[in-house]
This record gives structure tokens, sequence and C-alpha cells, in this order.
């Protein structure tokens, strides 16, 4: 899609506008954002009262709409509908829309009836933390909130336990303590880094193995913004026919051979070939 050059007399082009908002410190928001709030015809704000603020910053009138978890399909229509004739600006409370919330609806749902949909790139606590952490930056992946269940949370770290990237989420304060806890058990005392307050005045880095990090916050709920990245897993020595075997018991118990070599080569670090092998030798097939 071509890039669009607004000037200052232009009407601003009907369609959507994805715009990073700052994640504390306000000057963070770009010219071309604030030209965007200032312009739109429309703001899908994710809570209007927090949203409220930043458009008196930059001087925007246009009104808010409220769009956000529990915005449903018919409202997402309506807005879809208007976006032929309207330039209609999607924002978060703070950072980038889309990343850990359900706008992806909607610019599916604008794209599909063929919509224009522009991004207006900015803040994002997950990257900025990635910068901040000190920790391998080549390969990450973005796991969003950890399920607020233990048995939930457990099963949603295992899944990500071989992942051979450093591993970014979001958490609460309140429920910081919990998840690291929870992390160390799952993971292993690899290197992490608790970052709050991204941008504001008491920002914060706490670098330290989970194991020493979850100690620290287990009574100790901090307040703010919260992002957890932890380091990738280190390089282990090659499992043994025992462990291979081990590995594969349990996971061909609920899984079709194929899918168990795959799972089971990722956890231990082994060739899928050699893997597959074994589990159709295991499973008699």
């Amino acid at each position: 899609m071509p890039c669009v050059i607004l000037l200052m007399d232009e009407p601003l082009p009907p369609g959507l506008y994805i715009v990073a908002t700052p994640i504390g410190n306000l000057s963070d928001l770009s010219p071309r954002a604030a030209e965007i709030l200032r312009r739109c015809d429309r703001v899908l704000a994710e809570d209007k009262r927090v949203s409220a603020k930043l458009l008196a910053h930059v001087g925007a009138t246009a009104p808010m709409t409220a769009y956000h978890d529990h915005s449903g399909g018919t409202e997402r229509e309506r807005i879809v509908a208007t976006l032929s004739d309207k330039a209609v600006a999607l924002i978060s409370d703070a950072g980038t829309p889309l990343i850990s919330d359900p706008g992806y609806k909607l610019v599916r749902a604008a794209r599909a009836i063929g919509a224009a949909v522009h991004t207006i790139p900015g803040p994002c606590a997950a990257i900025a933390a990635l910068t901040l952490a000190g920790l391998p930056t080549d390969r990450f992946l973005f796991a969003g909130f950890l399920p607020a269940k233990a048995k939930a949370r457990s099963e949603a770290i295992a899944e990500i336990a071989g992942v051979r990237a450093t591993l970014v989420l979001y958490e609460s304060g309140a429920r910081l303590g919990e998840s690291l806890a929870a992390l160390a058990l799952g993971l292993g005392s690899r290197d992490a880094a608790v970052v709050r307050e991204i941008s504001k005045l008491f920002e914060e880095c706490v670098t330290g193995t989970l194991d020493e990090l979850a100690a620290r916050y287990a009574d100790a709920p901090p307040k703010g913004e919260i992002v957890i990245v932890v380091g990738p897993p280190g390089q282990r020595e090659a499992a043994s026919d025992e462990e291979l075997d081990a590995a594969l018991g349990e996971a061909l118990a609920r899984l079709s051979p194929s899918r168990a070599a795959a799972e089971v080569a990722v956890l231990l670090n082994l060739p899928r070939k050699r893997v597959y092998a074994r589990a159709l030798e295991r499973s008699g097939t």
C-alpha cells in the first residue's frame, strides 16, 4: 500500500488508522500520530476516560467510541460500515494497538471490505522492555499475559519452555510474584528482567534469575505496567536414549507419532527425523 502523505489543508482520507500512543511519557507521541488524532472523524478508544486526557493534550476534538475486549461483532460491523467515507483512528490505553488486544478482528474486517488500513507506528512496551533487559534480542517470542489460574498457567509455560528464544510477557503487579514463581518452576533458573513504568519518572529494570526475582517480588507486588523478559534456554547436553523414550512415552499418550515427535524434538533439541523414527518404533506403526 502506498504511503499516505498528509497536507494540512487536505481532508484526512477515509479508512482505519492504527495509532500507537505513549506508554508513559506524553512526549513520545509522534507528530504524525498527533496530527491523525486531530484530523480524524472518530477515535476508537479502549477506555474513553484514559484517552480523553491524550486527546486534550494534542487538541483533538473528534468524538470517541469505546472499542475493547467486550466489543462484539455488531459493533465491529457498524464501525467498518463507516470506513468508506470516514477516517477512524484506533488507539489503546497505552502503546501499539493489537498487541495483546483484539483489534486484529477490526483490521481483518476492514480489509475484507477493501477499506484502507494505515499504521502510525510508535511506542510498544514489549519492544521497549527488550531494549532495557540486556537479554538476547535476535529471536524473541511475545507471549502476552499468562493465564490467571495455576493449572492453565503452568500448561502455558510448558508450551513455551522449549522455545529457543527470549520470552516477553505482560503482567500485573498483583500477580507478578506468582507468575515469576511459576516461570522459575517451569523454565528453571534462567536470566530474566522485570521492567516497569517504562518512559515514566520511576522507570525501573530489575535483573536476576527467575528464582531471585520470584523471591524479590513474592511479598512486595509493585505498581505500574509490567513486562517480564526471560532469556532463552541454555545449551544442553544431547539427550540420552532413556530421556528420549521417557519424553516420547508421555507425548505419545496424548498425541499422534508425528505430533509427538515434533514436540519432543523441540523439547530435547534433537533432530526430528531421529525422534520420529523412534516414535514410530514405540507406537508399533
